[in-house]
């Protein structure tokens, strides 16, 4: 593992968080009620000229553990 990627990973989240600081609060509640089997997130994306781009996904249990392991590094 690259330890000074790592860190400057943190770095960005930390920027991140001070740019845009409800999405934190938001991804812990996620995170605390409705990661589960079964779960279904859905992405919407609107671009700058308004195009809206679309994609869900349904969380299997192999994800959940991903998530938990990049959880866990972070």
């Amino acid at each position: 593992m690259n330890f000074a990627a790592l860190m400057q990973l943190k770095e960005e989240w930390t920027s991140f968080k001070v740019r845009h600081p409800k999405f934190p609060f938001f991804m812990k509640a996620v995170h605390g009620r409705a990661l589960a089997e079964g779960t279904v997130i859905d992405i919407r994306v609107t671009a700058p000229d308004g195009t809206i781009l679309n994609s869900n996904l349904k969380l299997k249990k192999e994800d959940l553990d991903l998530i938990r392991r990049i959880h866990e590094l972070i």
